[in-house]
């Protein structure tokens, strides 16, 4: 009997508690704080009047990583060849494909451009732009006269 008593209490005590499988320590977590937000930047963009083409014939660890990759070193290699601007506009693709499916060859066309005159947002060309209530007749809140 004392054995099936002191058994059932091991069996509670057991039960009863929970042992923790991770121990948390509050010290390691620290509070975060939020960084201000980025300010936008603006750009002119000066595009060629000249169209380029560049055909290529990508290597198999260039064709591996698929045709988004394709294109890109085809865009970066055409970009590199015609003056080293910053971004082809107008991007046409022509791709030749194998039997197995692979990318055996692809051009690029596009006119090449370049990025120019970068500005903040408070620069004065945005402080100089009429809202568009001024331009309808319609007066803003600071102008509106209250009373007689």
């Amino acid at each position: 009997m004392k054995k099936l008593t002191i058994l059932a209490i091991i069996m509670m005590a057991l039960s009863a508690c929970s042992v923790p499988t991770k121990l948390i320590n509050s010290a390691t977590y620290k509070k975060v704080s939020v960084s201000a937000p980025i300010a936008a930047v603006f750009a002119d963009l000066e595009v060629s009047e000249t169209k380029i083409t560049y055909y290529m014939m990508p290597n198999k660890s260039i064709a591996n990583g698929g045709y988004d990759n394709v294109v890109n070193s085809a865009v970066r290699e055409a970009l590199l060849a015609n003056g080293d601007a910053d971004v082809l506009v107008g991007l046409e693709t022509q791709v030749k494909y194998d039997s197995d499916g692979t990318i055996e060859s692809i051009t690029v066309s596009g006119y090449p451009a370049r990025y120019c005159n970068f500005r903040n947002v408070g620069d004065d060309y945005l402080k100089n732009m009429t809202p568009a209530s001024e331009e309808k007749g319609v007066l803003p809140f600071g102008k509106l006269k209250l009373g007689k």
